[in-house]
């Protein structure tokens, strides 16, 4: 994940709020002494990803008009009270950055609580469902009101590369490669992810795929995946190359994989595809056809996100 310096915003605090049960008000204080389980006090610190809630006052006073009531911090049982940042742009691992303290965004939006949360129970709706920031502390230490917040968005980075000597000689055109970048945008646009690709092809060579790789995990890639050289072919050579590089393996959804087609298709049973990682890249490696690209990812998506929160240590449960 790489910090993106050209859409860093400043804005200031607000307010600071703070309650001892949950699904109440929040009452403004002068300070936040932030620790590893949040803000020390509060009802929603503990081991968890939700522990500071951020909402932004331009948001309050919209709905505040909306609902023809004054609406005060803290009464959306928002922890942190902003100015001057738009809210709604921020995505998932974005970081909030408040003298030497640090933020990372976790959530967006929640399940409303319905009759156990107060500013619903009195005007029947609340906007934290929509855009309610929920962090976890990365880093702790003091804040105070009127304090600077510097946000900081991070970029979700992925890497295709397309192993083919005969594409790469321009014999034929790359197929499975932009096939696996149409279904990752089609995945993500519904998603709170600022996600950027890059695709490289290269021929079935160990040396040229090695160093490739070792280039990605330099510039941050998020995700890998390979397309191509998983068989059992004199130049397939993806797997014997990428295999010993991987820290972790995932074997479970290769061989879910493998088991759910080859028990219709026998050939889809050679297919050599491993899962795995190197420290916090995730790497797919993935058969050349587009049909097979398209039945892999069926089945790798649904666990994407969950696999990039645990590879950043975040417990969504």
């Amino acid at each position: 994940m790489i910090e993106n310096n050209e859409l860093k915003t400043s804005g200031t605090i607000t307010s600071l709020n703070i309650s001892k049960e949950k699904g109440v008000i929040k009452t403004p204080v002068d300070e936040f002494i932030l620790n590893k389980k949040g803000i020390q006090g509060d009802a929603h610190a503990g081991n968890w990803h939700r522990q500071v809630s951020i909402l932004s006052s331009e948001t309050i006073d919209k709905f505040s008009k909306a609902s023809d009531r004054a609406i005060h911090p803290g009464e959306f049982a928002e922890n942190i009270t902003t100015s001057g940042i738009d809210l709604t742009k921020v995505t998932l691992l974005d970081r909030f950055s408040i003298g030497k303290t640090e933020l990372e965004v976790t959530q967006i939006g929640k399940v409303c609580h319905g009759d156990n949360c107060a500013i619903y129970r009195e005007v029947g709706n609340c906007v934290m469902p929509k855009e309610g920031i929920f962090c976890r502390v990365i880093k702790g230490g003091k804040i105070n009101p009127n304090d600077k917040v510097e946000y900081l968005p991070t970029s979700l980075r992925i890497h295709v590369i397309t192993l083919s000597d005969r594409a790469y000689l321009g014999e034929y055109k790359d197929k499975s490669g932009p096939e696996i970048s149409e279904i990752l945008q089609k995945y993500f646009v519904s998603k709170p992810w600022n996600v950027k690709y890059e695709s490289t092809l290269i021929p079935d060579n160990s040396k040229i795929l090695k160093k490739e790789i070792i280039r990605s995990l330099k510039k941050g890639s998020d995700i890998i995946f390979t397309t191509g050289g998983t068989g059992i072919g004199p130049r397939d050579i993806t797997i014997d190359t990428i295999s010993p590089m991987l820290e972790k393996e995932l074997p479970g959804i290769m061989e879910h994989i493998r088991i759910k087609y080859g028990s219709k298709i026998p050939a889809a049973l050679l297919s050599r595809s491993v899962a795995g990682t190197i420290k916090n890249t995730l790497i797919y490696t993935l058969p050349g056809g587009v049909k097979a690209v398209r039945e892999y990812m069926d089945e790798i998506n649904p666990a994407l996100i969950h696999s990039l929160f645990m590879l950043h240590g975040i417990n969504i449960h």
